[in-house]
Protein backbone atom coordinates (compact mmCIF):
# COMPACT_ATOMS: atom_id res chain seq x y z
CA UNK A 1 0.00 0.00 0.00
CA UNK A 2 1.35 3.50 -1.13
CA UNK A 3 -0.27 6.50 0.99
CA UNK A 4 0.51 9.83 -0.13
CA UNK A 5 -1.93 12.82 -0.57
CA UNK A 6 -0.65 14.08 -3.86
CA UNK A 7 -1.91 12.16 -6.57
CA UNK A 8 0.85 12.84 -8.60
CA UNK A 9 2.87 10.54 -6.58
CA UNK A 10 0.77 7.79 -5.92
CA UNK A 11 0.43 7.18 -9.85
CA UNK A 12 3.90 7.41 -10.40
CA UNK A 13 4.81 4.75 -7.32
CA UNK A 14 1.66 2.14 -8.16
CA UNK A 15 2.77 2.15 -11.65
CA UNK A 16 6.13 1.68 -11.32
CA UNK A 17 5.63 -0.72 -8.89
CA UNK A 18 3.24 -2.80 -10.85
CA UNK A 19 4.99 -2.67 -13.84
CA UNK A 20 7.48 -4.65 -11.51
CA UNK A 21 4.47 -7.73 -11.14
CA UNK A 22 3.26 -6.42 -7.50
CA UNK A 23 -0.14 -5.65 -6.73
CA UNK A 24 -0.66 -1.67 -5.25
CA UNK A 25 -3.18 -0.27 -3.07
CA UNK A 26 -3.26 3.51 -2.84
CA UNK A 27 -4.66 5.56 -0.12
CA UNK A 28 -4.91 9.44 0.04
CA UNK A 29 -4.31 10.34 3.82
CA UNK A 30 -4.12 8.64 7.27
CA UNK A 31 -7.92 8.19 7.51
CA UNK A 32 -8.09 6.53 4.52
CA UNK A 33 -5.35 4.24 5.44
CA UNK A 34 -6.37 3.05 8.45
CA UNK A 35 -9.86 2.33 6.89
CA UNK A 36 -8.57 0.29 4.43
CA UNK A 37 -6.24 -1.73 7.03
CA UNK A 38 -9.35 -2.95 8.46
CA UNK A 39 -10.52 -4.63 5.31
CA UNK A 40 -7.36 -5.90 3.52
CA UNK A 41 -3.19 -6.51 5.02
CA UNK A 42 -0.77 -5.22 2.67
CA UNK A 43 2.81 -7.50 2.95
CA UNK A 44 4.02 -3.60 3.38
CA UNK A 45 3.43 0.49 3.72
CA UNK A 46 5.08 3.15 1.96
CA UNK A 47 4.08 6.24 3.95
CA UNK A 48 3.90 9.92 3.37
CA UNK A 49 4.90 12.50 6.50
CA UNK A 50 3.10 15.95 5.30
CA UNK A 51 -0.58 15.53 5.01
CA UNK A 52 -3.16 17.35 6.14
CA UNK A 53 -5.59 16.48 8.89
CA UNK A 54 -3.89 13.38 10.15
CA UNK A 55 0.28 13.57 9.22
CA UNK A 56 2.06 10.16 8.58
CA UNK A 57 3.57 10.01 12.36
CA UNK A 58 0.42 9.91 13.87
CA UNK A 59 -1.24 7.42 11.10
CA UNK A 60 2.69 5.70 12.11
CA UNK A 61 1.24 4.88 15.58
CA UNK A 62 -2.08 4.08 15.05
CA UNK A 63 -0.93 1.59 12.43
CA UNK A 64 1.43 0.00 14.74
CA UNK A 65 -0.96 0.00 17.66
CA UNK A 66 -2.98 -2.51 15.85
CA UNK A 67 -0.69 -4.33 13.00
CA UNK A 68 2.94 -3.74 14.78
CA UNK A 69 4.17 -6.86 12.56
CA UNK A 70 3.16 -4.52 9.33
CA UNK A 71 6.66 -3.24 7.45
CA UNK A 72 6.84 0.60 7.27
CA UNK A 73 8.75 2.92 5.02
CA UNK A 74 8.94 6.40 5.56
CA UNK A 75 8.26 8.29 2.20
CA UNK A 76 8.86 11.76 2.70
CA UNK A 77 10.16 15.07 1.07
CA UNK A 78 11.43 16.05 5.04
CA UNK A 79 14.78 14.28 4.06
CA UNK A 80 16.83 15.60 6.95
CA UNK A 81 19.11 13.80 8.82
CA UNK A 82 16.49 14.48 12.04
CA UNK A 83 13.50 13.26 9.78
CA UNK A 84 15.54 9.85 9.09
CA UNK A 85 16.56 9.35 12.43
CA UNK A 86 12.54 10.36 13.90
CA UNK A 87 11.33 7.80 11.56
CA UNK A 88 13.90 4.66 11.80
CA UNK A 89 15.29 4.98 15.55
CA UNK A 90 12.55 6.87 17.37
CA UNK A 91 9.51 5.56 15.83
CA UNK A 92 10.91 2.00 14.44
CA UNK A 93 10.04 2.21 10.83
CA UNK A 94 11.72 -0.13 8.67
CA UNK A 95 13.28 2.05 6.00
CA UNK A 96 13.38 5.71 5.12
CA UNK A 97 12.83 6.42 1.27
CA UNK A 98 13.48 10.61 0.45
CA UNK A 99 10.89 11.77 -2.21
CA UNK A 100 14.01 13.14 -3.79
CA UNK A 101 15.03 9.17 -4.79
CA UNK A 102 15.05 8.31 -8.06
CA UNK A 103 12.62 5.86 -9.44
CA UNK A 104 14.76 2.93 -9.74
CA UNK A 105 15.86 3.11 -5.88
CA UNK A 106 12.28 3.71 -4.69
CA UNK A 107 11.37 0.13 -6.45
CA UNK A 108 14.54 -1.38 -5.37
CA UNK A 109 14.03 0.23 -1.44
CA UNK A 110 10.00 -1.59 -1.98
CA UNK A 111 11.73 -4.99 -3.05
CA UNK A 112 14.34 -4.96 -0.14
CA UNK A 113 11.36 -3.77 2.36
CA UNK A 114 9.47 -6.86 0.57
CA UNK A 115 12.36 -9.34 1.28
CA UNK A 116 12.45 -9.69 -2.83
CA UNK A 117 16.02 -10.80 -4.10
CA UNK A 118 16.62 -8.35 -7.58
Amino acid sequence: MVVDDDQDVLFLIKTALELEGMDVTTATSGYECLSLLDSMKPDALILDIMMPKMDGWETFHQIKEKYEELPIAIFTAKDQEFDKMMGIEVLGADDFIPKSSDIDSIISRVKSLLGIDE
